[in-house]
């Protein structure tokens, strides 16, 4: 019963065989390869229209480069309190970028609230050197406490960030979660909302070690090109990231992957609604689901083979936790079964 993260399930099996198929032989290096041009020109398909793909190791690094692509002097990029750019980074896109600032936007349940946004960016006037100025606008979609922007969300906040003339970054880390839950494409989450570059996660989706920057905004792909070279990011033997990425988007994989993952946040959530010794602290919209236990009960589930974390109290939330309740975090992914499950909600029930 393994609800930890996303993080911990291992590669699918057909991502595993397309490792392995592409094991032997050689390849142009350093992402000139066939493999690696042919999942470019795919990435440009599934986004309806050109775009500029750098694969990187890490979502954190995605995030950094992808922040560190429009920096400038005295620049600040602007994100939710809660967001991964600014609380689990260790301050990387600072670094990436030389020194740039990450300034905190409130919202409830892990989305920015455009009035706060508008309110605070509306601070920094650009001609004054004193204070800095805007650089960039983040999103994470879906949020770290699973809730999803709806399409005209990510607009609205775009046409601010769009008033400021600074771009609009969406960190994607969990990205086809976030799709197949909005039954859209991934153009009509991205550019056509306005969306400038996007940090496209495949680890967390059935991948071994796939992570790429997408660039909607082409004029900035040169210079890209030497930042991620510079960050440590230029993968010698890329075609085994191309190798991961084409095995994913293979008849659809990567998005039944997401709907799998989903679904069994779907079922976990009902065991959950269902059951007598826990409740849940909000609605899933994705694969992540937050409950509200009493500590000596998740203690006993956890002993008995259930792995979750306790999270800290998201901004906005306005529920009850009790004394000597926590809130816990539940991850399903492709890898988790409905017996798995089944069996947690016997536990709780």
């Amino acid at each position: 019963m393994f609800f930890a993260s996303d993080n911990w399930a291992g590669a699918h099996p057909n991502i595993a065989a397309g490792l392995s198929a592409n094991a032997g032989g050689f390849s142009t290096a350093y992402g000139d390869g066939a493999l690696d041009r042919a999942v470019y020109q795919r990435f440009s398909e599934i986004f309806e229209r050109e775009v500029a793909v750098f694969f990187v190791a890490t979502g954190t690094a995605a995030n950094s480069l992808g922040l560190t692509a429009y920096n400038k002097p005295g620049g600040i990029s602007f994100a939710h309190r809660e967001s991964h750019v600014i609380e689990d980074e260790c301050g990387a896109p600072v670094y990436f970028s030389g020194g740039s600032r990450l300034h905190e936007i409130d919202g409830p349940l892990g989305k920015i609230d455009p009035h706060n946004l508008e309110r605070t960016i509306g601070r920094f006037a650009p001609e004054i050197v004193h204070w800095g100025r805007p650089m960039a606008v983040s999103i994470t979609q879906s949020t770290e406490v699973g809730t999803i922007y709806g399409l005209d969300e990510i607009e609205t906040i775009s046409a601010i960030a769009k008033h400021y003339s600074v771009p609009l970054h969406m960190d994607g880390a969990r990205f086809a979660n976030a799709l197949v839950a909005l039954d859209t494409t991934p153009a009509e989450m991205t550019w056509k909302r306005g969306v400038d570059i996007l940090s496209f996660g495949g680890t967390k989706n059935g991948c071994w070690c796939a992570e790429a920057v997408v660039l909607f905004d082409l004029d900035r792909a040169r210079e890209l090109a030497f930042l991620r070279k510079r960050a440590a990011q230029l993968f010698s033997k890329s075609r085994f990231v191309a190798a991961q990425f084409e095995a994913y988007f293979k008849d659809g994989l990567w998005l039944d992957t997401a709907r799998h993952a989903n679904a069994m946040a779907a079922r976990l959530a009902a065991a959950i609604e269902d059951s007598a010794t826990a409740k849940l602290a909000w609605l899933p919209q994705a694969n992540e689901v937050f409950a509200v236990i009493k500590k000596a009960e998740a203690e006993r589930l956890q002993a008995a083979g259930a792995a979750f974390y306790d999270w800290h109290k998201p901004h906005g939330f306005d529920g009850h936790i009790g004394e000597g309740e926590l809130l816990y975090r539940f991850v399903t992914s492709f890898a988790t079964t409905a017996d798995e499950v089944d069996r947690f909600g016997q536990l709780i029930a």
